[in-house]
């Protein structure tokens, strides 16, 4: 992950914890619904136990996100934000330079 990128993620990080503690009105409010929480790891090659080990989240979490019977909310939205429009730079932050 370059400079910028980092930067950039820890910007969005700081955000994220202003807004949990009010501080922070958030702009947009993300939704993202099983079909496009699905995609997202699809387009990473990961497996469902994979994917939710990268974000921190147990594996029965995910599945449920995926079939629409629970909704993700706080870091958990942040960072499927994040790896949607930057996966490159999730998989290099939480994975290192490691081949998939």
């Amino acid at each position: 992950m370059n400079k910028k990128d980092f930067e950039n993620l820890l910007t969005g990080i700081r955000a994220l914890g202003a807004t949990l503690r009010d501080e922070l009105q958030p702009k947009i409010t993300y939704q993202y619904t099983p079909e496009t929480i699905k995609q997202l790891r699809t387009k990473l090659k990961l497996s469902q136990p994979d994917f939710a080990r990268m974000i921190g989240v147990p594996a029965g979490t995910l599945r449920n996100w995926e079939q629409g019977v629970r909704r993700p909310k706080g870091p958990a939205l942040a960072l499927l934000r994040v790896a949607h429009k930057h996966p490159e730079a999730v998989v290099d932050a939480l994975y290192g330079n490691v081949k998939q």
